[in-house]
């Protein structure tokens, strides 16, 4: 059975009490246009509404999770309208408050946007090809949600680290950084992300609810006031993205280092 989630480029699945959140759009890296994300908050609230489900584990096609969100603002034949683009449409709380378990399977690229679905999901496991990156702040974008939840997963200096130089680090270095905790074979990562759904489901669902809460709340203040503003007032997210468009380095990069950085 399949539950139609309003966006091209993702589906839902159900196998017994687990809903499977697929997201499926090879021809573009997996990148999430404003209705895929918005499909991916509605999957949450799905499987915390059905009394068949259980459960909700969210994964990609191919050899890439999702590289991030679609810098372009896309729209697809068959996505439904969606809030305004702005905190509403973004997965994030949703995934992170869920009552119902939330596991990502992390298939392979994974970053920006893919990247904090993956953390902010109860377990992260990941394949062992997986390669992991923030790069919001080579496109000029002030990413809210990184500023409050990586520091509290890996403590300030490796925050640091990982969102300045916007660099690329792979399953190896992520489990022992604390960006994830799980990491598998390739060819067993299906079955070790039911694996970590019937953990969780034997543990006590409103006593986790509770935990969760008070785990939640080591987060940091999440500041989409100034994520949001800045992308309609700065002029840097219009460069920095048009620069990824034309593969070329964006007008702020050193002479220098402009090589070094072109294309990314």
């Amino acid at each position: 059975m399949e539950d139609h989630l309003g966006a091209a480029g993702i589906r839902f699945e159900r196998n017994g009490v687990i809903g499977w959140c697929i997201i499926d759009r090879p021809e573009a890296k997996n990148a999430l246009t404003p209705a895929m994300y918005f499909a991916i908050k509605r999957a949450v609230y799905l499987v915390n509404r059905d009394p068949d489900l259980r459960a909700l584990i969210i994964t990609g096609t191919g050899d890439v999770f999702s590289a991030g969100g679609d810098l372009g603002g896309r729209t697809s034949d068959g996505d439904e309208p969606v809030p305004d683009v702005g905190p509403d449409i973004l997965p994030f709380l949703a995934i992170r408050d869920s009552r119902a378990p939330v596991v990502t399977a992390v298939n392979g690229i994974c970053q920006a946007g893919g990247l904090l679905v993956a953390m902010v999901s109860d377990i992260c496991v990941a394949s062992e090809r997986a390669v992991f990156r923030a790069p919001e702040l080579l496109r000029g974008i002030v990413d809210a949600t990184y500023a409050a939840v990586l520091p509290a997963h890996v403590g300030i200096a490796v925050a640091r680290d990982l969102l300045l130089s916007a660099r690329r680090f792979d399953a190896e270095e992520a489990i022992r950084l604390g960006v994830i905790t799980r990491v598998v074979p390739h060819e067993q990562l299906k079955d070790a992300a039911i694996q970590a759904v019937g953990e969780i489901l034997r543990t006590g669902p409103i006593a986790r609810m509770h935990v969760k809460r008070m785990l939640n709340d080591r987060y940091g203040l999440i500041d989409y006031q100034t994520m949001f503003g800045s992308l309609t007032e700065s002029a840097e997210p219009r460069e920095g993205m048009q620069s990824f468009m034309e593969k070329r380095a964006p007008n702020w990069v050193p002479e220098q280092f402009a090589g070094d950085i072109a294309g990314r």
